[in-house]
């Protein structure tokens, strides 16, 4: 149990709308978003999107985003940290984790940034990072993880398995546990992601239009996120209520 909590766990992150980068190098890390004047402008092509636009954007989606977090999950740390990684050989990418203090951190890279055509695209990403958070879906992944580890050990050693299978046991019944709801749980931050980027002035229809780019996981069983067409049909029911 020990080693697949700590193998799975201890550098567990939920990515937005890609997959998850890996831990950063000592010292390679990304950096605090630096303060911008907001944005006068909607780029509609990549490359368009600027550092400092992202900077504005952050001005606008941070103080909206507290106030869901407050409101939403009483208790929880809502001091958002926004961070850039500036490392131009990682993949396009945004995330959620944790700093050691319990610091929500969200981190969006620089190839992410090229590849938005507009700041309504880049809002929608930071809100769904940031439902992600209000929603406690990294404590809720690492319960269901520990239980499935729990589970495929219990049942290895059952039937006489030695402590490598025990332990091999362990490992896939942590992954499998966290990817059970991973799905959900992408659709919940698409849906609270939504009500963060209207309320912080963007459009969250033009925003998911981000989902028509990236590559389509389809509907695969255990895969860690929906098909594209499920995320926008979720982003439209959402706005329909707004």
């Amino acid at each position: 149990m020990r080693r697949a909590s700590l193998s799975l766990l201890a550098g567990l992150a939920l990515a937005g709308c890609v997959e998850t980068t890996p831990p950063y190098p000592a010292g390679s890390g990304p950096s605090p978003v630096p303060s911008a004047a907001p944005s006068s402008g909607g780029p509609s092509r990549a490359g368009s999107v600027s550092v400092s636009d992202f900077a504005a954007v952050v001005s606008r989606i941070e103080p909206v985003a507290e106030q869901e977090c407050r409101t939403r999950a009483r208790g929880a740390n809502c001091d958002f940290q926004f961070v850039v990684d500036r490392d131009p050989s990682a993949p396009s990418n945004a995330y959620q984790s944790l700093g050691p203090d319990g610091r929500p951190v969200l981190t969006v890279n620089a190839a992410l940034i090229a590849d938005v055509y507009n700041t309504d695209e880049l809002a929608f990403v930071l809100g769904h990072e940031a439902a992600h958070h209000i929603s406690g879906h990294i404590a809720r992944t690492q319960e269901t993880a520990m239980t499935g580890a729990l589970l495929g050990g219990v049942l290895i050693a059952a039937i006489g398995g030695d402590p490598n299978s025990v332990r091999t046991a362990q490992d896939i019944g942590a992954s499998v546990g966290a990817r059970t709801y991973s799905k959900s749980y992408e659709l919940e931050a698409d849906q609270l992601g939504t009500i963060i980027a209207y309320r912080a002035g963007y459009d969250p229809l033009r925003g998911a239009e981000f989902f028509t780019r990236i590559p389509d996981p389809g509907d695969r069983f255990l895969g860690s996120h929906p098909p594209n067409t499920q995320r926008i049909e979720t982003v439209r029911r959402t706005m329909s209520t707004l």
